[in-house]
Formats: C-alpha cells, structure tokens, sequence
C-alpha cells in the first residue's frame, strides 16, 4: 500500500498546507507546472517526489524532470504528463503512447480543471489533480490524495484548500 499526494500547477506558489494534507502520503507526484525550483526541492525534503515538467517550467526543472514520467507503484502502472488531455480528449502528443500501452492511471494537469474519469476504452483511470497555486483562472485550489494498493486505486479524496488572492 502507497499513500500518494498529488497536486498540479503550483506555478511556483508555495502553501504549507501542502505538506499538512500529504504528511500522511509515502510519495508526492506534481502533474508539472511546477513554476519554482524552490516549490521541487521543499516538496522533495519532505517526501519523495515524482514531477514532470510543464509548459512554464523553466530549464532549471526541465534539467532535473522529464516531460513525461512512466513508472509502476504498488503494482500499478502509471503515466504522468502535464499537457495530456482527458478520455475521449487526449492530447495528440501523448494519445499514441494512451493506446498502445495504456497505463493503469494516466495523471496530467494544464487545464486547471480537477478530474477523475475512467476510460472504459482503455480500461484505466485518469486524473488531473486541478490547480494548486494562484495562477490562472480556476477558483479552488486542489490537491488529490489517493491510495495505490496491489494495482487498485482506492481511498481518492479531494482537498480544496483556501481561495485565491484578488488582485
């Protein structure tokens, strides 16, 4: 059994209240958008860290973290790519790879948008964790907590932590 945190586009904002909500989790993993090496290396002291880089991501974390992660946990396959899309809307850059060896959870990010959908098609779930910083144009900021236990996902929750700044 792995207890993961999961967050997305922090766009280099930091909350304390991240390491509140994953100091039960064994692993962190960032959908990318990361935004600071400052936000990598605090999320990493405190757990081990998974992150792909994304569009904003400058050279400092594209050196440190692939555009795209494939890794198995507790018997589950996973894939994580920042820019990916959702079932029936993958994005073209990843959609070959989705079909031709899909994993058992596919995690992006992007969007902004918090999601959790199975796709039948390809029997695996997906997850985009919405947004946990300050930037862009969503209004709740999330993170997701979840459980990987012998290749089965279980025990999904979402945090919404508090609102944005007005500016």
């Amino acid at each position: 059994m792995t207890r993961i945190g999961l967050l997305s586009d922090t766009h280099g904002y930091w909350d304390d209240k991240y390491l509140t909500y994953f100091d039960p989790c064994d692993e962190i993993w960032h959908a990318g958008d990361i935004g600071s090496l400052e936000v990598a290396e605090r999320l990493a002291a405190f757990r081990p860290l998974r992150a792909v880089y994304g569009n904003i991501d400058g050279q400092d974390i594209r050196r440190l973290y692939p555009q795209t992660l494939r890794f198995t946990v507790d018997g589950a396959e996973v894939l994580m790519k920042h820019i990916g899309g959702y079932p029936g809307r993958y994005d073209p850059s990843i959609v070959g790879s989705l079909r031709a060896h899909p994993p058992r959870l596919f995690v992006s990010g992007h969007s902004h948008i918090l999601k959790v959908m199975y796709d039948k098609a390809l029997g695996m779930l997906h997850i985009n964790p919405g947004a946990a910083g300050m930037q862009g144009f969503h209004q709740v900021r999330t993170l997701v907590r979840l459980v990987v236990d012998n290749g089965q996902f279980r025990d999904l929750e979402v945090i919404e932590l508090p609102g944005k700044q007005k500016g």
